[in-house]
């Protein structure tokens, strides 16, 4: 990876969290002057974790690369006698990427629990549980994190010298036992983050089945009610979507890492740094590409392709488009009613002619 290539990677990424941070930041602000529900708080607060990770992420690892390319020289060789450089930056590597997906595994639970258990999730699931998990997440993966400096595992320096990370091709024992407990812990997250959204997936199409075959109500309460069932619908749908574009994100930076480190666990240990070097750009390019799924799959961009498809205008809100919709199913509901009221009186005349 050229110097340039790797300031423009390192600046998109800077600007594209930063740019999601204030994004999030306007919409805290219009929730609350909206009086947003409990819902879309906490998702707020777990979506801004994920944001600040990235970019403390970026900020704390790319600078080094760019200091290793201006003073030709290796990471190893910034701190020869101690190794400190590479230790911190292998460091940084496995916990940001520990993290990353442990707050993602996060969001998806909650929306789990939001859609599947919404009884449990109003009585028992707060912001509280968001300011515990979060912390609670970062003690653990600092905690793994470290045990390469008492011995259980090895950070080591890749080609071109500019990069360091677990040992992927360990010889001692201890070590491969490390690199490949990380690589479950990652491949267990991914699974279970999978398993979670196509479990609301498939709550999300049972509440659409029941909507549709419920149909229009005839008392304008009833109707209204329907009307806010929709639209809570459409919000998880938004998070859904959100959710699912940077699973599979994450699932493509991260699946290369955990392939090269089980093939080098139990294979023939031929080492191949080329590939190694490839997994790690991938994970690398993780918090790059994050902020910029979460711009461009906001509700406010998925709006204007909804109003686009749909062809509605784009004076139009979510409750427009929504309520347009429901009028559209429940046509047949009052096409039903207003035949009932035209039999009604026939019915009594032949009741009176008798």
């Amino acid at each position: 990876m050229s110097p340039l290539i790797s300031a423009v990677m390192f600046g998109a990424g800077i600007f594209g969290n930063v740019a999601a941070l204030v994004i999030l930041e306007i919409r805290r602000r219009r929730n609350v002057r909206t009086g947003g529900t409990r819902r879309r708080a906490l998702f707020h607060v777990l979506i801004t974790s994920l944001v600040v990770t990235d970019l403390a992420g970026t900020c704390l690892i790319s600078p080094l690369v760019q200091l290793s390319y201006s003073r030709n020289t290796t990471l190893v060789a910034m701190s020869h006698r101690t190794n400190g450089v590479c230790k911190y930056f292998g460091f940084s590597m496995t916990f940001f990427s520990l993290v990353t997906l442990s707050l993602l595994f996060t969001m998806a639970l909650e929306r789990c629990l939001a859609i599947g258990y919404p009884y449990l999730y109003s009585r028992h699931v707060t912001k509280k549980c968001a300011y515990i998990a979060i912390p609670l997440v970062v003690v653990l993966s600092t905690l793994f994190c470290l045990l390469p400096f008492v011995g259980f595992g090895k950070y080591v320096q890749y080609c071109p010298g500019t990069w360091c990370f677990i040992d992927m091709n360990p010889l001692e024992t201890k070590n491969r036992v490390y690199a490949n407990l990380y690589a479950t812990i990652m491949l267990v997250l991914v699974l279970a983050i999978v398993l979670c959204n196509g479990f609301v997936v498939y709550q999300l199409f049972k509440m659409y089945r029941r909507r549709r075959r419920n149909g229009g109500s005839m008392m304008a309460t009833t109707r209204s009610n329907n009307d806010r069932r929709a639209m809570s619908m459409a919000e998880e749908v938004e998070h859904l979507i959100l959710l699912v574009f940077m699973t599979i994100i994450f699932i493509i930076c991260t699946l290369p890492l955990v392939i090269r480190v089980y093939i080098n666990s139990i294979g023939d240990r031929k080492e191949s740094h080329p590939m190694d070097l490839i997994a790690l750009r991938f994970i690398s390019v993780n918090s790059i590409i994050d902020p910029w799924v979460f711009i461009l799959f906001s509700p406010s961009v998925l709006h204007f392709c909804w109003a686009s498809v749909c062809r509605v205008p784009l004076g139009f809100h979510r409750g427009s488009i929504l309520n347009s919709t429901l009028a559209k199913d429940n046509i047949h509901v009052n096409v039903e009613l207003s035949h009932t009221k035209l039999d009604y009186p026939h019915h009594c005349q032949s009741v009176r002619d008798l």
